[in-house]
């Protein structure tokens, strides 16, 4: 986070202000349901897993997992370019 205000021209102060609210807005949308996406960056997203059953590895008897809701990300085309190095 050092290398982050520096290179905006900010405070770090300001710096972390605004990466909190950007977290804060990211975190409250998903909640919501709402899809944010950053152009090149990638999407957050909330996701509905179903119920389903499992196995107990260890005891090898069957579990019923509940449905439940997920966080999901997925990365960006540039993003994903810029990390490959491409």
């Amino acid at each position: 986070m050092s290398g982050l205000y520096a290179s905006a021209g900010v405070s770090k102060a300001a710096a972390e202000r605004t990466f909190k609210a950007l977290l804060n807005g990211i975190t409250s949308n998903v909640t919501k349901g709402n899809k944010v996406t950053f152009q090149g960056f990638g999407t957050f997203e909330r996701v509905e897993r179903a119920a389903r059953a499992g196995r107990n590895i260890q005891t090898g008897e069957t579990v019923q997992y509940p449905a439940s809701k997920a966080a999901k990300f997925k990365v960006g085309s540039a993003f994903k370019s810029a990390v490959k190095g491409a």
